[in-house]
């Protein structure tokens, strides 16, 4: 396997419109590429060609390859916390508002490909500071908030990390598992009984 180089990020200014849409067709192309092929197979000059843009166009916006499929990723991982914000999650009980929470986040990654670049690529695409970025946007970030809510409200001591990994696998394990054309429903329901269960009524 290709050991891949961490790239520090640079932040590059944007100036007008053309340019913003010439690196989102680069993005929508290399997205629809590494769906299809996976990242091993996935050549930049296919990404360059069905974006109908040139190389030197590619590389003005990212480093390699490797940054590009970086963006690509953290941009599905946007889409997801995106996707869950718009529901609007409030609820008096935080135990509720964490369910609502994971049953918006298995409807978000339904989306075709998403399971693909984020839960089988990106783990062995991405460095592990990376990855954790692109994790942290997805999932862990509103899954931590809403244990520590929960925590609070119900005045207990409940181990938040360890909790907020081991569900997150959980998580990830159920979305492959429907992604592949298992039906979601136990899922949903065992995950309702998992977070049901993390206090006493």
């Amino acid at each position: 396997m290709e050991v891949l180089p961490i790239f520090e990020r640079s932040v590059r200014r944007i100036s007008d419109a053309p340019q913003i849409d010439t690196r989102e067709q680069l993005i929508a192309s290399a997205r629809a590429i590494f769906i299809e092929t996976g990242y091993a197979s996935a050549s930049t000059p296919e990404i360059v060609r069905r974006a109908g843009l040139t190389r030197g166009a590619l590389y003005h916006y990212f480093e390699n390859k490797a940054d590009l499929f970086y963006v690509v990723a953290l941009a599905e991982a946007q889409a997801i916390a995106s996707e869950i914000r718009s529901l609007d999650i409030q609820s008096e009980d935080p135990q509720k508002a964490l369910i609502d929470g994971a049953m918006a986040y298995f409807s978000a990654m339904k989306q075709t490909g998403r399971t693909k670049l984020l839960l089988v690529e990106a783990p062995s695409v991405l460095g592990p500071k990376e990855l954790k970025t692109v994790e942290h946007t997805a999932r862990i970030r509103g899954l931590r908030e809403g244990l520590t809510n929960l925590a609070r409200k119900e005045g207990v001591n409940l181990p938040i990390d360890a909790l907020t990994e081991l569900l997150s696998s959980m998580f990830d394990k159920a979305a492959l598992s429907i992604a592949e054309g298992n039906f979601s429903a136990p899922y949903e329901v065992a995950i309702k009984l998992i977070l049901r269960s993390l206090v006493a009524r």
